[in-house]
């Protein structure tokens, strides 16, 4: 799916979610452990419950490696299912990948080609050769961590680096990632993973890439504002995807799972219509 494509979905939908699927056996409603898969089973109903109002899903690799063959099974189950929506989903893989070249063509090759996601997270610490190989897919993205809203962020990621920027000020390790790795690609195949919880920081990161999508975890369970998001990480093609897990898939573990997940995902649903809305974009 091309940028284009990507925005006329959103404007679509009125919506710019992506559902993470991070689903965790030891938390899905009892009654599913019945079901030969009960993995790919419950993926299936909440992308059922969710897609009139959800862009993106994004399954995370860890929960399905974690199960051997098993897990691996469900994931390919979800891809395949998701794939059936044609262009109504982009879909994500969560694998954080990054290697030398070689491997990483191979990585590339797995989850672009293979499982045929539209985006594939990817981790920049290697540099430019580690994260090219995945950029030569046409209408593939390349989902770059930049800033994240874990408690380790800052180890590394708000280290000064030194280089000074357009500011005059002292560039940051996260800085440094983005300026340096949007020349290896274009505002075409590459986004950039901002946290939630770092949204302040979103109008100093669209000086350096105002026309990148963002895919925005954080904003739900772990107390992320999609208000400020929207203020300081939207430009005029949207240019964000806000991921929610947990609040959604998790809603409730009780029988009536999929209705507490429908109703979550279309009040975000609401706030985003809004949003658009406040930002004129749905014009």
């Amino acid at each position: 799916m091309n940028k284009q494509d990507l925005f006329e979905l959103i404007k679509r939908k009125r919506s710019f979610l992506c559902v993470g699927l991070d689903t965790d056996i030891t938390k899905i409603p009892q009654h599913l452990l019945q079901c030969d898969d009960p993995i790919f089973e419950f993926n299936k109903q909440m992308i059922d419950a969710t897609e009139s109002v959800t862009v993106a899903y994004k399954p995370n690799l860890a929960f399905y490696e974690s199960r051997g063959t098993k897990g691996m099974q469900s994931f390919e189950k979800t891809i395949h299912y998701l794939k059936t929506f044609g262009n109504k989903l982009f879909t994500i893989a969560d694998a954080k990948r990054g290697d030398i070249g070689n491997t990483s063509k191979l990585y590339a090759k797995a989850y672009l080609d293979l499982y045929d996601f539209d985006a594939l997270t990817v981790a920049p610490y290697m540099g430019s050769d580690s994260v090219t190989p995945f950029l030569e897919y046409k209408n593939k993205w390349v989902v770059l961590l930049a800033l994240t809203s874990n408690k380790g962020a800052d180890d590394f990621q708000l280290l000064e680096t030194g280089d000074i920027n357009e500011n005059k000020t002292i560039m940051r390790l996260f800085e440094r990632v983005i300026t340096k790795s949007s020349n290896w690609g274009t505002s075409e195949n590459m986004m950039y993973v901002v946290g939630a919880t770092q949204a302040e920081m979103l109008k100093e990161i669209r000086t350096l890439i105002p026309d990148h999508f963002l895919l925005i975890p954080g904003v739900g369970a772990q107390g992320g504002s999609l208000e400020k998001v929207a203020q300081y990480g939207m430009n005029n093609q949207c240019g964000l995807l806000v991921n929610a897990s947990r609040s959604i898939i998790y809603a409730s573990t009780g029988n009536d799972f999929i209705e507490k997940a429908k109703e979550e995902a279309i009040s975000m649903q609401l706030q985003m219509e809004e949003l658009l809305n406040e930002h004129d974009i749905l014009r």
